[in-house]
């Protein structure tokens, strides 16, 4: 009996096996899909187009547009880089050929600080660096030159105010012409202060200017610096006084994006302390947080778990562990957010882990891209078919029950699949361009760095297209080797104000100061006081104008504030390149920085025909050296504010206006200085609110997975290099 039984299983095993297999994938279905996605993508693009521009998003049930995150024509931007990769090179031209000529920031809207980050000045900084790529015409000095990249600079300034906190840590809100908002809330998500460090790390190594990687990095310490003594974050602070407003630590919404910044911050410019931060945040999430390869919320202080949910937002995690190299746990965690998928045929925002249901307030799927983009990642590096198979599964679902006439739809409810009237522009940025990169093998964003690309730049050949490209948190890729074609931001200056201050002093507008000069070097060396000479008028009439000059211009001084630029020489050429002085140069600099030095540091001024003793003026409070490089700024002093006549009777007139009003008056509403971000910039400097972090210069940290071969090569190299001279 036996002997009949264990072959009939082991026929029925073998008959069964195929059930129970993972599909295999030939190249041509891969293909296949590939092209399908690319339908998708058309479709719902040339709807927007047909339907909502320039509005910023597509109402796909309405076939009609609406203004959402700032009114800027969001979605064409935000889908630019994905027609590069999916090779629509002619339409890309076009679209930038659009967006130059009528893209227009300076308007007077409140934007969200960190959806115009991620959207717009990493959509057009992307969009820059993959220009060279679709034959568009490059200006003289790309990629450190270029109007896209004006374009996200002037973005940038627009957004740089929001910085302007006594913690560093950003406003939300911003008017992109007048600055923060007055009454504007100092509340903000952990996400909305460190999901920066990308975007404008990328843009000061581009452009040489440090403001924007330093006050990027300096939020991050901040948020670093404010953890909870058992190492959690919580999900929303004051900016103003660092005190935390909701202390729920989670790795979703709220918080998602400053974690995955730590990691591919680290990556991109090469700051190992970032990744430190992140490898510190992991052993505490992994210890309070992580249950059975799910992830809870917790109180930041005690870590004792307060919402034992799933949010959708939290699948770009194993993405991230897969940058570090640990595919397995991430294999392992991704399989658990699938099952979710197919339970619903989408993932809902909140996933109750208790009841294994969905959330009954939050059962939507506004077509997020955060599961597909770790299959993406976890396919690049294993491999495994299953992946592909949860792709095309995540495909179907959104072809079957999201499409419409006019686009793609968000699902309003995962358990019936009714549709809500919105295609958010991250469809286009994201969702689709991760679906497609996971079915083309062969892009370029995947080369593995066995081969590059030699540009010409200003300072010479540069190798670029070595793959590696890091992607911000809105699919936005950056080219991390074009970053050193261009200035080095820990070196760079704001060559925009050393020229200006050169100018200032070789223009022959400014004649005057070497009249100043002129008639302090020719008085008589006589023992008499400055004071002596400047009372007796008949003697020398030009001493005495000079004089009072002076005294005009250090009671002004006295309510300034000064910021040193960061030239080593002083000198700049009329390209903003520094230049060395020369014995033989022209000394009309020199002179007037020894006159002003001098006077102000009250010592002796030698000149060829004597020596003038400056006249001692007690200050108000002790002088500060100041350099003839110092740019002055004037400093807006709330003490001089002029008083009404009657500040009673104005209280009694308030009270007549309506309620509407006198919330206005009764709030911030007054005018605060305008923002100056070199002095901010000097204030974060010389402040130095957080220490550096301790790794800072491990750059072993870096050896990950994610750098391309070539990159990874460049890193090693750098830091055996360090080794060796320290042996």
């Amino acid at each position: 009996m036996e002997t009949v039984i264990f072959p009939l299983l082991v026929i029925l095993c073998y008959i069964c096996n195929p059930c129970l297999s993972i599909r295999k994938y030939s190249k041509e279905d891969v293909i296949k899909l590939r092209e399908e996605v690319r339908e998708m993508f058309q479709h719902a693009y040339d709807s927007y187009l047909r339907y909502a521009y320039p509005y910023d998003e597509l109402r796909p049930l309405s076939c009609d547009g609406v203004d959402t995150w700032g009114s800027y024509s969001l979605t064409l931007i935000d889908a630019l880089d994905t027609l590069a990769i999916m090779g629509n090179y002619t339409e890309f031209n076009r679209v930038v050929d659009v967006v130059l000529q009528k893209q227009n920031f300076d308007t007077d809207i409140n934007v969200s600080v960190f959806e115009t980050n991620i959207r717009i000045i990493g959509g057009l900084l992307s969009a820059h660096l993959l220009s060279h790529k679709t034959g568009l015409k490059l200006e003289p000095g790309w990629p450190c030159n270029g109007p896209l990249l004006r374009l996200a600079e002037d973005v940038a300034q627009r957004l740089i105010a929001a910085f302007d906190t006594t913690t560093g840590m950003p406003y939300g809100t911003i008017n992109l012409r007048s600055g923060v908002p007055p009454g504007e809330t100092s509340v903000t998500c952990t996400a909305g202060v460190g999901t920066f460090i990308i975007e404008f790390g990328t843009l000061s190594r581009l452009t040489g200017d440090p403001l924007y990687e330093e006050v990027a990095y300096n939020a991050l310490k901040a948020l670093y610096h404010h953890r909870s003594p058992i190492g959690l974050l919580g999900n929303h602070i004051d900016v103003m006084t660092g005190r935390w407003t909701a202390q729920d630590a989670g790795i979703g919404g709220g918080v998602d994006s400053y974690f995955e910044y730590l990691v591919k911050g680290a990556i991109l410019l090469e700051k190992p302390e970032l990744m430190s931060m992140f490898k510190e945040a992991r052993q505490v999430i992994d210890k309070y947080l992580k249950k059975d390869d799910w992830f809870v919320w917790a109180t930041m202080l005690r870590g004792h778990v307060t919402l034992p949910v799933f949010q959708s937002l939290e699948s770009y995690w194993p993405g991230v562990l897969t940058l570090i190299g640990e595919t397995d746990t991430a294999m392992r965690i991704i399989h658990n957010y699938h099952s979710v998928w197919k339970q619903y045929g989408f993932t809902p925002e909140v996933y109750n882990l208790g009841t294994g249901e969905a959330s009954t307030s939050r059962e939507s799927y506004p077509l997020r891209p955060e599961l597909i983009e770790s299959i993406m990642y976890l396919y690049r590096e294993t491999r495994d078919p299953i992946l592909l198979q949860m792709g095309e599964d995540i495909l179907r679902s959104i072809q079957h029950s999201a499409r419409t006439p006019c686009g793609y739809a968000t699902i309003k409810d995962v358990r019936d699949h009714r549709k809500e009237d919105r295609m958010e522009s991250f469809f286009l940025a994201e969702t689709t361009k991760y679906l497609y990169l996971l079915f083309d093998p062969d892009n370029f964003i995947h080369n593995p760095g066995v081969h590059g690309t030699v540009i010409n730049t200003p300072n010479g050949e540069c190798i670029v297209d070595v793959g590696g490209y890091i992607f911000n948190t809105e699919a936005h890729p950056i080219d991390p080797t074009m970053l050193y074609c261009c200035h080095e931001a820990r070196q760079g200056i704001n060559i925009s104000e050393v020229h200006r201050i050169y100018q200032i002093l070789e223009e022959e507008d400014n004649i005057q100061f070497m009249t100043i000069i002129d008639a302090s070097l020719n008085v008589s060396t006589s023992n008499e006081s400055v004071s002596e000479v400047a009372s007796n008028y008949t003697v020398e009439n030009v001493s005495n104008v000079t004089l009072i000059e002076e005294k005009n211009e250090k009671k002004e001084v006295e309510k300034e504030e000064l910021i040193k630029t960061e030239t080593r020489t002083g000198y700049v050429n009329i390209d903003g390149t520094e230049r060395e002085k020369t014995i033989n140069e022209t000394t009309l600099s020199d002179i007037v920085k020894d006159r002003i030095n001098s006077y102000y540091e009250k010592t002796n001024v030698k000149g060829e025909q004597g020596i003038i003793e400056e006249e001692e003026v007690k200050p108000k409070k002790p002088a500060e050296k100041v350099n003839i490089d110092d740019i002055i700024v004037p400093k807006y002093n709330e003490n001089n504010n002029l008083l009404l006549p009657s500040t009673t009777k104005a209280k009694e007139a308030i009270k007549i206006l309506p309620k509407v009003i006198q919330d206005y008056l009764n709030n911030d509403w007054k005018r605060k200085p305008k923002c100056e971000p070199q002095y901010m910039l000097e204030r974060i400097r010389k402040e130095k609110l957080y220490p550096e972090h301790p790794d800072v210069d491990k750059y072993e940290l870096l050896l990950t997975p994610a750098p391309s071969f070539l990159q990874r090569i460049s890193l090693a190299g750098e830091f055996l290099n360090k080794k060796q001279l320290e042996l």
